[in-house]
């Protein structure tokens, strides 16, 4: 009688759905697509590639559903450090968009505290 080997079970649960019936199937987009292995490179190399007008022709946004629909597809098979380096980036990306959550929170801060500067002057006078 053979012996079987146990076979090695990835870390990674494979999908049973068909990939014509998985939702990313039926994702239809007008968008031009990015480079072949692209989000395998820095996450500076990721956002300026992204970032481009022929891929994105519409701008910093278009670019950000891209890489939001890549994460959100690769799912649980993401390693962590492909999702950290997606994440920075996503704030490269905030920040040619004009809108890096982080630096507004610096600038409210520094508006409160001028504020209150200005407001303690006037109450002296």
């Amino acid at each position: 009688m053979a012996i079987k080997k146990a076979s090695k079970k990835s870390a990674a649960k494979k999908s049973t759905t068909p990939p014509s019936r998985r939702w990313s199937a039926k994702v239809k987009t007008g968008s031009t697509k990015p480079g072949p292995g692209l989000f395998k490179k820095s996450a500076a190399e990721i956002a300026e590639g992204l970032a481009k007008k022929s891929v994105s022709p519409k701008g910093p946004g278009q670019a950000m559903q891209m890489l939001s629909f890549y994460e959100n597809r690769g799912g649980k098979n993401l390693p962590p450090e492909r999702k950290k380096a997606l994440e920075k980036a996503k704030n490269i990306l905030r920040e040619k968009e004009g809108k890096n959550p982080a630096k507004k929170a610096v600038r409210k801060s520094a508006a409160k505290s001028k504020a209150k500067k200005t407001a303690s002057k006037k109450a002296s006078k």
